[in-house]
């Protein structure tokens, strides 16, 4: 038997909350509502849910805030289904790690359909990642079995610690590691401040990435907080 498929509602309008919660059941999926951006992070922090639909104007805390926490920390899918039309707006939200922006009001068809869509895009990925053992991004494939990195059909030969670095990266491709993640979960150390270790190693690995490709940009420095892939 097939795990439910999870999907957090985050909408503090009643009436709209309900509806889209219908969608969802109709679909053979199972909602949660949230009704305000504090009890929208309760319930992420509590489970891994398959899909988010997200509201931009709630109490607590705004939408584009759960938005940045949430593609930050997760690898889930996040649908905007906001009242906002504006074209920035929405270039924004996208930006920023939204999968899909719809606005209000909404066609129920196709809210249901879109859902469907990413749905079977985000567990296509994961099955064919998990049955591979690869970690893909642009044209990074990472075997971690082989425990080998290729960037644009060409082997990369990397250290230990340049690979464990690259296989964190591409595990969260949307979250932002500080230099204390990365060196503790690489390290297996303390981080005590000392960003030289950390900056050789990143430098390092950069190179070799914009060596196998030069028309690409792979690691992007978020400036005071710290590293996430390149979308």
């Amino acid at each position: 038997m097939d795990d439910p498929i999870n999907i957090l509602v985050v909408e503090d309008d009643n009436d709209i909350n309900q509806l889209l919660c219908n969608i969802i059941r109709k679909s053979g999926y199972t909602p949660q509502s949230a009704y305000s951006g504090t009890e929208a992070m309760i319930h992420m922090e509590k489970q891994d849910w398959d899909m988010v639909l997200l509201d931009l104007m709630l109490p607590g805390m705004t939408g584009e805030e759960i938005l940045a926490k949430t593609v930050e920390q997760k690898a889930v899918p996040v649908i905007i289904i906001s009242a906002k039309l504006e074209k920035q707006t929405k270039i924004d939200a996208l930006r920023t790690g939204a999968d899909d922006y719809i606005t209000k009001p909404f066609d129920i068809d196709e809210v249901s359909a879109r859902i469907d869509s990413h749905l079977r895009r985000y567990r296509r990925r994961n099955i064919e990642s998990q049955a591979k053992k690869e970690l893909r991004h642009k044209d990074i494939c990472v075997d971690t079995e082989s425990k080998t990195a290729e960037v644009n059909g060409k082997e990369v030969t990397l250290t230990a610690r340049e690979y464990a670095i690259l296989v964190i990266l591409l595990s969260s491709p949307k979250k932002v590691f500080t230099k204390a993640n990365l060196f503790e979960s690489v390290w297996h150390e303390d981080f005590h401040g000392d960003d030289n270790t950390m900056n050789v190693h990143m430098s390092n690995l950069r190179n070799k990435l914009a060596k196998a490709n030069p028309q690409e940009e792979y690691i992007e420095t978020i400036w005071g907080m710290g590293y996430r892939l390149k979308t």
